[in-house]
C-alpha cells in the first residue's frame, strides 16, 4: 500500500486531480490548492498564500521566480511583529524564539508556490531550466509525477551548484563538496582549531563523531593519524564524506560506519562538533546547527569518558553562541563535563569571520560579535 503523502487539487472543469508530494522539511500536503499561472496580480498570490492557499504554478516557469520575488518583498515591507504591548523581547533568548518564529512564518509563505514535475524531474512548464541532476541529487530516481515548491526547488539548485564548485579548506589544501542536506563547512575557524591542535601521544586512531562532510575526518587522515573512524546516522552524510575522503585520496584511511554517535571500541583521540544551539530545527540541513535540548552534545559527553584509550583526549569542538542566545550557561556545560567524569585538559579559541559577526542589521548581531569557537580538551578524571 502506497502511504506515500499526495497533493490533491481540481482544475477549472472541477475534474480532481492528485500527485506526490516531496518536501524535504517533512511538511504535510497543502489542504487548499488552487491553479495559478502568469495572469494572477502578485497580490492576489500575495493574499491567497497569507491565508493559507497553495498555488499550484501552471505558467511560464521564469514568471513564477518572479512572482516568487514579488511575494519576498511584499513581506521585507510587512513590519516585524512586536508582540502585544509588554510582551516585546527583552531577553537575547526571547529575540532569538521570535527570529526563528518569523523566520518560519515567512518560509511558510513562500514556500505556498508550488511546481509540478515529471517523474523524470523535468518540468512541463514553459521555460522551466534542466534541474534533472540537482533533483536526482536530493530525491534518486523518480517514479511517477510529483509537485514540490519553488523555494525548495531553489535549494536544490543552490546546493546542485555548491557541491559542483565545493568550499576550499586551506587545512586541507582541496575542496569539500558538500551533497543537498549535509552542512556545508563555510565558516572555517573549527577546522582550523582542529588541524591545530595538539595530536595526543601515539594517536594512530581517532572517532569522528557525526562526521558529516567527512572534513574533520579528512583533517585528522591528512595530519597523520593512521586510522580514522566517521560515524553518523544520516546515509545522505556518509554518501558525502565517502566521496570527499574519496576526491582527497585519503579514504583508505578513513573507516565510515552508520551508527548512533559512537563506534566499538576506544582510541586515544575522540573528536566531535555537534550542533551549536539547542532549539528544534526545521529542514534537514539544520540538524547540523540546531540540537533540540542538547541531546547530542550531552549523549556525546556522557559517553565520551569509556570510549577514551588511556591517556586520550575528547575533542568538542562548540561555539558559545548558545551562551550570548540565553538558551545554555558556561556553567552548564561545565556541569554537564564534570558529571561525565571528565576534566578540561586545555582549551582552543577562534573568533569568528564570517559575514554575519560584523552584520549590525543582523536580528542576532550582538550575539554573533561576541561569539567564540572553542575546541575543548577533555580528558578522564
Amino acid at each position: 500500500m502506497n502511504t506515500a503523502p499526495r497533493l490533491h487539487w481540481t482544475d477549472a472543469d472541477h475534474t480532481a486531480h492528485e500527485a506526490l508530494w516531496r518536501s524535504e522539511a517533512a511538511l504535510a500536503p497543502h489542504k487548499r490548492v488552487v491553479l495559478a499561472d502568469d495572469r494572477m496580480p502578485a497580490d492576489r498570490a500575495y493574499k491567497l498564500a497569507c491565508e493559507g492557499t497553495a498555488l499550484l504554478w501552471q505558467g511560464d516557469f521564469q514568471n513564477a521566480r518572479h512572482l516568487l520575488q514579488a511575494l519576498m518583498r511584499r513581506l521585507d515591507r510587512q513590519p516585524p511583529r512586536r508582540g502585544k504591548p509588554g510582551q516585546q523581547p527583552d531577553t537575547p533568548a526571547q529575540a532569538f524564539h521570535q527570529h526563528r518564529q518569523q523566520q518560519g512564518q515567512r518560509a511558510h509563505i513562500l514556500g505556498m508556490l508550488l511546481i509540478p514535475f515529471n517523474a523524470d524531474h523535468t518540468i512541463p512548464l514553459r521555460r522551466a531550466p534542466d534541474v534533472q541532476q540537482a533533483c536526482l541529487e536530493a530525491y534518486g530516481p523518480g517514479t511517477e509525477a510529483y509537485v514540490t515548491s519553488l523555494r525548495e526547488l531553489l535549494g536544490l539548485i543552490g546546493a546542485h551548484e555548491w557541491r559542483k564548485k565545493g568550499v576550499e579548506i586551506p587545512a586541507l589544501k582541496g575542496r569539500i563538496h558538500t551533497h543537498y542536506g549535509v552542512f556545508s563547512p563555510l565558516r572555517g575557524e573549527y577546522i582550523d582549531l582542529v588541524a591545530q591542535a595538539p595530536l595526543p601521544p601515539q594517536a594512530d586512531l581517532a572517532f569522528d563523531i557525526g562526521t558529516g562532510s567527512g572534513v574533520l575526518a579528512a583533517v585528522l587522515a591528512q595530519r597523520g593519524v593512521a586510522r580514522v573512524i566517521g560515524t553518523d546516522q544520516s546515509d545522505r552524510a556518509l554518501a558525502c564524506a565517502r566521496d570527499n575522503l574519496t576526491r582527497l585520496k585519503l579514504i583508505q584511511q578513513v573507516d565510515l560506519q552508520k551508527v548512533d554517535l559512537f563506534p566499538a571500541g576506544q582510541a586515544p583521540l575522540v573528536v566531535c562538533n555537534p550542533p551549536w544551539v539547542p532549539a528544534r530545527p526545521t529542514s534537514p540541513v539544520e540538524y547540523a546547527v540546531y540540537d533540540p535540548d542538547s541531546a547530542m552534545l550531552r549523549g556525546f559527553l556522557a559517553g565520551l569518558k569509556a570510549h577514551l584509550s588511556p591517556d586520550g583526549e575528547g575533542w568538542l569542538i562548540l561555539s558559545d553562541l548558545a551562551e550570548h542566545l540565553g538558551l545554555r550557561t558556561r556553567e552548564q556545560l561545565l556541569q554537564w563535563i564534570s558529571e561525565a567524569g571528565l576534566v578540561v585538559a586545555g582549551r582552543l579559541d577562534a573568533r569568528p569571520k564570517h559575514p554575519k559577526a560584523s552584520d549590525a542589521t543582523d536580528p542576532l548581531h550582538r550575539a554573533r560579535a561576541a561569539e567564540v569557537t572553542s575546541l575543548w580538551r577533555l580528558a578522564a578524571a
